[in-house]
């Protein structure tokens, strides 16, 4: 796992090595075990290296054996020993037993067409001599990172927009229609950001650069094909073999290779697989937060631990130390999100990367299953629909907006009668609905954005185009595991692991498994209340029943709780200061409101009030300087 940054010049000229050399700087903490550069007329490249495979062979940049082709690359290909074995067949010579060495010699057996063939986390940039062309490459579900940036004559890619930023002409400005999106969506989707010119490579996809300009296509359009007829013991026989055979592709390492462990069903059968596979006890970590005794993991995982032997480490974490990381945790991001329990994966890195280097999670599990609220929801909207609207429209909607408080259910009703199916999406993810954004957006920012959430409408309807005629939860769950995934928690799950020099690994994430999973009627997703049923079902295996059908506690913390009290202090600082930067954006009598209601218990505003945070934090790193 590394950092990786270039620079391709499109009249020719040699490219600054000193411009390189500073975002690779930028990119130390990806990478603190070694650092490579190539400069060769107009392309310049720059590699930060975390040892993961072939420690004493995997320096970067690596070349073919005539030196026409440069490959930098962040990440992992899993089953890079099969490659490798087929590619010898071919004729291939291999200099090192690293996995970068198999991107070269794929792209000289099979040309453009090889990344199809790769299983795993990855971002690569190749020089490609002989065609005088850069291809940059992002993996199958967007795990691993790709910013860049057109400036005049040049363009620009790293792993982390910091890199992009020591270009003293990129630009430091907001992107307004993204804005639209990130108070829609809690996120900005690919291929966006919420800096104006600086883009997201979309997973899936890789970009051709040459002299002639910047050509970018999908490597991987996978639209589900739902099976008519499904025997439901063999579709389980099937899913455990495919989980089974990701866990063990992804512990492939040179190094110890730990996991995340809650208590929930998704990292208990990781740890139970990892067990299966490591002659050594697999080293579990978990933290705790201070105050949140209802809802800590803390007992439940080390109970999952001592079940299958494993050498467990737990951490306690306080509002001060959220406070204090605060001051980073958007330089670590560089992307604000309305998603309050980010910044804890920064203590469950940190804790973790004090042993290890490589760790699995159980991220993207929830996703293609069905697994969270608000797929119930989208399931429930079909018979909502069919209520009569004296009772829907003029009865429980404006009872529920005016007597509760739980913005969940707010977001539900304002939602379920949506006949748009992406309408709906959109409102079902949106903390600020029209109306709250008519209060808080300022006048000349109105005028920019829309209250309607259109701008997201746009940014997510070509994939849902894709998928229009299957059903409702099939599509919300087709775009959710392609967007809100990639842009929101895999790329907060890797920044704040990268921050702490940890590689985090997502098994249920193998290309193979999603394929899979998005094949199975939705009733094998859902079935009645239970999310993730065959998904469940198949875990039978490894996990006691007790232990896979409890209540989800989810990955949450006692931020709210610390926003009332030990932190009051700090929103009041962050949100309402004469010099908050958010009061040249949004009403600051309305965040005054807001903040007011919800530290007085009449409304649960904790969302929205996350991510007017975190938007400021995002402006003071990276705008107001």
């Amino acid at each position: 796992m590394c950092g990786i940054c270039g620079v391709f010049n499109f009249e020719g000229e040699p490219v600054n090595p000193g411009l390189v050399t500073a975002m690779s700087g930028a990119l130390q903490h990806r990478g603190p075990d070694g650092e490579g550069h190539f400069f060769q007329g107009a392309v310049g490249l720059g590699h930060r290296r975390l040892s993961i495979i072939d420690l004493e062979g995997g320096s970067q940049p690596i070349t073919n054996e005539n030196g026409t082709l440069q490959v930098i690359f962040n990440g992992e290909i899993y089953n890079f020993i099969e490659l490798r074995e087929e590619l010898q067949k071919h004729g291939h010579h291999f200099s090192t037993r690293s996995d970068t060495e198999v991107i070269l010699h794929a792209y000289e057996q099979w040309g453009l067409s090889c990344f199809e063939r790769f299983n795993g986390i990855f971002a690569f940039a190749l020089w490609d001599l002989n065609n005088n062309k850069l291809i940059l490459v992002r993996d199958h579900l967007g795990v691993k990172p790709l910013y860049y940036v057109r400036l005049k004559n040049r363009l620009l890619f790293a792993s982390e927009i910091k890199a992009l930023l020591q270009d003293p002409d990129c630009p430091r400005e907001v992107e307004l229609s993204s804005l639209g999106q990130l108070f829609s969506l809690r996120y900005v989707p690919s291929p966006g950001t919420l800096f104006r010119d600086i883009m997201k490579l979309p997973p899936a996809h890789f970009m051709v650069v040459s002299a002639r300009g910047v050509e970018i296509k999908s490597y991987w359009n996978s639209v589900p094909k739902i099976r008519e007829a499904a025997d439901e013991r063999a579709l389980v026989e099937e899913y455990q073999q495919l989980l089974e055979d990701s866990v063990r592709l992804q512990m492939r390492s040179d190094v110890p290779v730990g996991l995340f462990l809650s208590s929930g069903v998704d990292s208990g059968a990781l740890l139970a697989l990892m067990s299966g596979n490591s002659a050594q006890p697999v080293r579990t970590f978990t933290v705790g937060f201070e105050g949140g005794e209802r809802t800590n993991e803390t007992k439940e995982a080390r109970e999952m631990a001592s079940r299958f032997g494993a050498h467990h480490s737990e951490m306690m974490v306080s509002a001060s130390d959220y406070r204090d990381y605060y001051s980073r945790y958007l330089r670590d991001l560089e992307e604000p999100v309305g998603n309050e329990t980010a910044a804890a994966f920064y203590f469950v890195s940190l804790i973790t990367s004090r042993s290890v280097k490589v760790a699995l999670t159980g991220q993207g599990a929830d996703e293609p299953w069905a697994g969270y609220q608000r797929y119930l929801g989208v399931k429930l909207s079909e018979y909502y629909r069919q209520l009569p609207s004296l009772l829907t429209s003029r009865l429980l909607k404006p009872a529920v907006r005016k007597f509760s408080s739980d913005e969940r259910l707010r977001r539900g009703v304002t939602a379920l009668d949506e006949p748009d199916v992406l309408s709906r999406f959109v409102k079902v993810y949106s903390f600020y609905d029209s109306e709250m954004k008519e209060g808080l957006f300022l006048p000349w920012l109105k005028q920019e954005i829309s209250n309607d959430g259109v701008e997201a409408w746009r940014a997510l309807r070509p994939l849902q185009a894709r998928v229009e005629h299957l059903d409702p939860l099939t599509q919300m769950l087709y775009l959710d595991t392609r967007t809100n995934l990639p842009d929101d928690l895999l790329m907060v799950g890797d920044k704040t692991a990268m921050a702490n020099s940890l590689e985090a690994r997502v098994p249920f994430l193998d290309y193979r498994l999603v394929e899979f999973i998005e094949t199975l009627p939705p009733a094998l997703k859902l079935r009645g209340l239970t999310g993730k049923y065959l998904h469940k079902k198949a875990i039978e295996k490894w996990l006691p029943k007790k232990v896979i059908y409890k209540k989800k506690k989810g990955f949450e913390n006692p931020i709210d709780q610390w926003l009332r009290d030990e932190m009051r202090n700090y929103v009041g600082d962050c949100l309402l200061s004469e010099h908050a930067a958010v009061r040249r954006y949004f009403n600051a009598e309305y965040i005054q409101r807001l903040v007011r209601e919800h530290e007085a218990g009449r409304q649960n505003y904790l969302r929205h009030i996350y991510l007017l945070i975190s938007f400021e934090l995002w402006h003071q790193q990276f705008i107001s300087n």
